[in-house]
């Protein structure tokens, strides 16, 4: 396996737990996600960019850049339907 590749990240979020309402933390199975994934997050949806730019301000390739949103995607999906907890990791 290379080594990964140093990404820029210019967000580093204040909350780092999202769970659903009225379960305890101890009984949610977790989903992690870090900061190059919520990164990823930020400048294709909040930001608007299309994924060349995005992948740019992240000083990767596209095709990283959309490994990355797709994995991301999945993670937060699979969370929100199974009633898991996002944990947003350094």
């Amino acid at each position: 396996m290379r080594p990964l590749k140093k990404r820029k990240i210019a967000f580093n979020p204040k909350i780092c737990y999202f769970k659903p309402q009225g379960v305890p933390l101890k009984i949610l199975k977790e989903i992690q996600l870090s900061h190059d994934e919520v990164e990823a997050l930020r400048l294709k949806y909040l930001q608007g960019f299309d994924q060349t730019v995005c992948a740019q301000k992240m000083k990767i390739s596209q095709s990283t850049f959309q490994r990355i949103l797709a994995k991301t995607n999945k993670k937060i999906a699979r969370a929100l339907i199974q009633g898991q907890a996002i944990k947003i990791c350094p």
